[in-house]
């Protein structure tokens, strides 16, 4: 699992996708959220404006990611 230090209160979900270089463009975020690719704690997350904030995981094509 890879830790994820960020610097503010909390972080999108697409935003850390295009972030951590998992996606190329918002429209990339856009669609393997929408096509339920993306589970935060354990569950399929569908929504893209999803605030991230210390303590959540992250899954995505077999990577996990923690916020810290």
């Amino acid at each position: 699992m890879e830790k994820v230090k960020i610097d503010t209160e909390f972080i999108k979900l697409d935003q850390f996708l295009k972030w951590m270089s998992i996606v190329g463009s918002g429209s990339d975020a856009k669609e393997i959220i929408y096509n339920g690719c993306v589970c935060v704690n354990g569950e399929v997350e569908i929504r893209r404006g999803k605030k991230l904030r210390p303590g959540d995981i992250i899954e995505v094509d077999e990577k996990k990611f923690i916020i810290e």
